[in-house]
């Protein structure tokens, strides 16, 4: 893959620093394929990140918000479980770790296991400062047009 030099944009922009180390660190980086996932806008303000994790419990899932950040780590206890002969191995119940970048004041609202899925239910909250809010105009009221007639 070829690798870009963002530098001569730095010398013309100000205020897109994180815009362009975001696009450094996408170099190179693998797309995460395992497990499969969906991201659903489920309303105005609303979305839903649905995980596969078939034969995963919930015991052996982990979710961390921090900040502006979502980690979601999946691992079985490797101690508990016995040898078994597969022969045909389909399920990879192998650990993972998917990390998800959220959006100024969005925030993990819930999440639930069924049916082999994990759904992870996002809310968007703004504060009262941050939401578009209409200002009157104070002014003098229009003058009417009189007219005179001869």
């Amino acid at each position: 893959m070829q690798t870009y030099d963002f530098s001569p944009f730095y010398r013309s922009t100000v205020g897109f620093d994180r815009l362009f180390n975001r696009l450094d660190g996408l170099v190179g980086q693998e797309a995460k394929t395992y497990p499969p996932y969906n991201i659903e806008k489920v309303g105005d303000d609303a979305y839903r990140i649905s995980i596969a994790v078939a034969g995963f419990a919930d015991s052996d899932l982990v979710l961390e918000s921090k900040e502006n950040s979502l980690l979601v780590k999946g691992a079985k206890p490797s101690a508990t479980e016995e040898k078994r002969e597969f022969l045909h191995r389909g399920i990879a119940e192998r650990a993972f770790e998917l990390r998800f970048q959220l959006a100024e004041y969005v925030e993990v609202s819930g999440a639930s296991l069924e049916n082999g899925l994990l759904h992870v239910e996002l809310k968007r909250q703004l504060p009262e400062s941050k939401k578009p809010r209409t200002i009157a105009i104070n002014g003098t009221a229009p003058k009417a047009i009189e007219s005179t007639v001869n």
